[in-house]
């Protein structure tokens, strides 16, 4: 049986900008379910102007008014060592680390500085990296972890104004992707979230009816759920937004592959360019579990008869540029380009083995075979000097082939900030100097070929390259907003995950596999996607082993919940196996942001009932209503709720049995080979910790710390199994009019598979401060609630009567903690501190325990034992027990009806009594079992 609610005590949660927005949302949620808070926020303004105390602060202070645990950190996320510093000395450790923090710097990428590239870099990306780093040696030495990286839709599908953005957001995929492999088996857990959620940062590129429906809560049950302790999902990507829910992957051409001979050419690639991007068989989802088998591709190729050629595919008079060319898959480019007529700037700043430049030995082969090339030395980070090399030799720029690269292999445990800022320098923030020098070239000449290079790793990630997986993945985002910019300029952006034997490749493959997998099998594909004839652009490719195949992503239908009170972190749980569907036919491939946020609000009206342009009425429907309002009793009882499994097991049971207080002597009852091994008859109260539901939406805004459970009854309509899956359905039974006060009662029933009705259990609960709702123009009076008679009777002791039997049980100082592990995590049972706010010297029992442990005394006073015989039960909460004390129950048999029995029972140490006009029916007639006091 799944617990009611997922809990954190005793968890520490580390949550950056968690001063606004979606880290306010986490971090009171957080809290709320028992874990202590570091609240991360330098206080800037959505731009990131400014910084202040303050937003820290008041989350801080709302915690602390609630009765949870938090702390307030003040450090830029570029200081993550500092903020998990401020978590290992309040609290001692470390749990739970969200990546939270952001800011915007939108801008187009030809007005985009350098400035603001590197601080949404720094902010968003290098950020994350320090602060997990700093965390993680806290959770490989406590065995434990769970981190969540937060992408958006413009990370997964780029967006226009957002190069920056959308490159730091998909790199934090990458970054998950590898940590997931590292922390697997130091039971770490780290996932991506692409949320889309009203905030400071959505409502400057947002409408206000999207925003009306895009509450940040809706984000939190996934992340809730994520972290749990029980959940062991890692590596994953989901999309969540408005209680739309989904998990995405890669998806994988079959592609083509091709003979591997010189007859494979830019020209035999367009051939068979369809087949290439073809997913309609064959297409794979490789993971890094399960990637592309470049081996056996290898095999294929050897058996391919021959590449079919069209005519050859040439490049007469246009500069290329390639960096990081002076071997490997650079080199490859450089030949074929030249070859087919174009003029190459070889860039690279490396020497070969005799202490030549390597650009110079690469030109020099090239000018040989009768080619034009020149050489350029400079790092990519000098990206403005690459490009001026090629505007002085040859006054132009039409390809550019960011290629170079670095490797800095390293556990993560092991990794330094030089090892990742040397990667990041390389591949991402040189990608973008080299392309920010040729874009204003390419808008003047109205056209321009970009090839972006990431890798498998980027995709997949791998052990021990957190930072070149992060660096390669950013390349995947930065590639397809910089394609949907280019667009209107005549400038293509694809992006290719090539497998060669490179400098590169030769430290992590046998050399064997290096032999096989030559560079000059890959050039091909890149060529014919920098010639003109080719019309895509925004598309990442796998390429090597004479194959190649587009890459996509896929996301699930998912599920779309009513976003309001019933959707909970249990909710995630109870729908996980649809929300990870893949195979249900409602798989889906979106290629834009916008494509995103129509998904996400189609789903949304749907499920809400209403239309695009009726947005505004979806606040009022999921938000309380006025505190006087009218309430339609009638319509609230004919509200229909959806059904929801309620699954238990022996153990369930058994530990069920415990919590009210049976013994090792009550083997009916906790023993499961015992003959008579039974349910006790008051389980099935546990059911709505696990299948409620909301009935707030039927009333008048109230404060939560105003209601009390008033009544519980429960009937017994056929015997419970000791197991099984059940449907429990709920509904509204009344909603009572007390003056200052109203009485709601809600009904659940519980049926077996087959429809049988098994139990129905009513509870009432008195919530103070929504009285007076019948004087209120316009209310409706309703008919009087259906019930049973046992539900509604007056159970007062007959007065000036002796008990035909009393029983006395004293509790265990325990019991309250076992109880809990039935279903009923509140907190106010355990956690001294949240007694205290509630005015309670101690941790109280539940009292639904009480009631279990009184239905108890009177099976074994009445009924000589047999629960079997109990057919409904009704008591009255009129005071809270404290664990320990000693219940006395006292018992009536009805002197009209011998199968009814009134009792009431007390706490003896305080004379205080806890259970009132109490009754319970059984199948049989009643006589005292014994006629003495007795214990339990």
């Amino acid at each position: 049986m799944d617990s009611s609610k997922l809990r954190y005590d005793g968890r520490v949660a580390v949550i950056t900008g968690a001063g606004n927005g979606l880290g306010r949302t986490y971090a009171l949620h957080f809290a709320s379910r028992g874990a202590s808070v570091v609240v991360n926020d330098f206080g800037v303004a959505a731009q990131g102007e400014t910084g202040s105390a303050t937003p820290a602060d008041k989350v801080v202070q709302e915690i602390i008014s609630a009765g949870g645990k938090a702390v307030p950190n003040y450090d830029s996320v570029e200081n993550g060592e500092r903020i998990i510093e401020t978590a290992i000395k309040a609290f001692g450790r470390v749990d739970i680390v969200i990546n939270n923090a952001g800011i915007l710097r939108d801008k187009s990428f030809a007005k985009m500085t350098d400035k603001e590239w590197d601080i949404i870099n720094n902010v968003h990306l290098n950020s994350a990296f320090k602060v997990t780093r700093a965390a993680w040696p806290h959770f490989r030495k406590q065995h434990y972890g769970r981190i969540i990286m937060t992408t958006s839709p413009a990370g997964v599908y780029g967006n226009f104004g957002q190069t920056n953005y959308s490159a730091a957001k998909h790199g934090l995929i990458g970054l998950s992707d590898s940590l997931s492999q590292e922390g697997a088996k130091y039971n770490i857990t780290s996932n991506t979230i692409s949320p889309l959620a009203a905030s400071r940062l959505t409502e400057t590129v947002m409408t206000k009816e999207l925003l009306s429906v895009l509450d940040p809560k809706s984000v939190l049950p996934l992340v809730a759920y994520l972290t749990h302790e029980s959940v062991n999902v890692s590596g994953g990507l989901f999309e969540v937004a408005g209680g739309y829910v989904s998990s995405a992957r890669w998806e994988c051409s079959k592609g083509a592959v091709f003979k591997a001979d010189q007859t494979l050419t830019p020209a035999a690639v367009k051939q068979r360019y369809n087949e290439i991007n073809d997913f309609k068989v064959g297409a794979l989802h490789p993971n890094f579990k399960n990637p592309i088998d470049y081996l056996t591709l290898m095999k294929q190729a050897t058996q391919v008869k021959s590449n079919p050629q069209g005519p050859a595919l040439r490049y007469d008079d246009q500069v290329v540029v390639i960096t990081g060319s002076g071997n490997g898959l650079g080199r490859a480019y450089a030949h074929m380009f030249a070859r087919y007529g174009a003029k190459i700037v070889v860039n690279d700043l490396g020497t070969n083995n005799t202490g030549k430049r390597a650009a110079d030995v690469v030109v020099q082969e090239i000018t040989n075979a009768g080619g034009k090339a020149v050489a350029n030395y400079d790092s990519v980070e000098n990206g403005e000097k690459i490009i001026e090399t090629a505007l002085k030799a040859y006054g132009r720029v039409d390809i550019l082939i960011n290629n170079a690269g670095i490797l800095r292999d390293k556990s993560f445990i092991n990794m330094t900030q030089k090892m990742w800022d040397d990667i990041y320098n390389v591949h991402l923030r040189g990608m973008y100097k080299v392309t920010k020098a040729a874009w204003p070239v390419f808008m003047k000449q109205k056209s321009g070929v970009i090839i972006n290079t990431s890798s498998s790793v980027g995709l997949y990630g791998n052990f021990g390259q957190a930072n070149y997986s992060a660096a390669k993945s950013a390349t995947i985002g930065f590639t397809r907003t910089l394609a949907l910019e280019g667009a209107k300029n005549g400038i293509r952006v694809n992006c290719i995950a090539p497998n060669a034997g490179t400098q590169l490749t030769a430290t992590v493959f046998p050399q064997e596999i290096v032999d096989l997998l030559k560079p000059e099998y890959v050039a091909p594909f890149v060529g014919f996607l920098c010639h003109n004839s080719c019309p895509d652009s925004g598309k990442i490719f796998q390429i090597g082993s004479c194959w190649a195949g587009q890459v996509r992503r896929q996301s699930t239908g998912g599920h779309t919940f009513v976003p309001d009170e019933t959707y909970t972190p249990e909710s995630i749980r109870d729908k996980w196996s649809v929300i990870t569907n893949f195979d249900d036919g409602r798989a889906q491939w979106l290629t834009s942001s916008g494509d995103f946020n129509k998904v996400v609000v189609g789903n949304i009206m749907r499920v809400l009932n209403v239309k695009i342009g009726e947005t505004s009425t979806v606040k009022k429907k999921i938000t309380a209503r006025d505190q006087n309002a009218t309430i339609d009793v009638e319509a609230a009882r004919k509200h229909v709720f959806q059904p929801k499994n309620f699954a238990f097991t022996e153990r369930d049971v058994m530990l069920y049995a415990f919590g009210i207080g049976a013994s090792r002597k009550d083997l009916p009852l906790v023993y499961e080979l015992s003959p008579k091994f039974h349910t006790f008859p008051t389980f099935p109260v546990l059911a709505k910790f696990f299948c409620g539901v909301n009935y707030g939406e039927f009333l008048p805004k109230f404060n939560p710390m105003m209601l009390l459970h008033g009544e519980e009854f429960v009937q017994i309509h056929s015997p419970i199994p000791t197991s099984g899956n059940f449907v429990c359905t709920s509904q509204v039974v009344d909603i009572a009019d007390k003056g200052k006060a109203s009485a709601v009662t809600m009904r659940l029933s519980m049926k077996d598979q087959s429809g049988k009705l098994i139990a129905d259990v009513e509870s009432t609960m008195f919530i103070r401060g929504i009285g007076g709702f019948s004087k209120v123009p316009g209310y409706k009076q309703p008919s009087p609630p259906v019930r049973s008679p046992i539900a509604v009777a007056n159970a007062s002791p007959p007065k000036n009567t002796a008990p035909d039997v009393v029983y006395s049980q004293k509790t265990s100082p325990d019991q309250a903690a076992i109880y809990r592990l039935t279903g009923d995590y509140n907190p106010l049972h355990i956690d001294p501190e949240m007694a205290a706010m509630g005015n309670f010297d101690q941790p109280i029992l539940h009292g639904l325990c009480t009631m279990g442990h009184v239905a108890r005394h009177v099976v074994n006073g009445v009924a000589n034992g047999d629960s079997t015989k109990l057919k409904s039960i009704k008591v009255r909460f009129t005071s809270p027990v404290y664990p320990g004390e000693t219940i006395e129950t006292s018992m009536w048999i009805d002197k009209t009806n011998p199968h009814v029995v009134i009792f009431t029972a007390r706490v003896v140490e305080r004379n205080v009594v806890v259970l009132s006009n109490a009754l319970a029916e059984f199948s049989c007639k009643l006589s005292p079992s014994i006629q003495d006091k007795a214990k339990l």
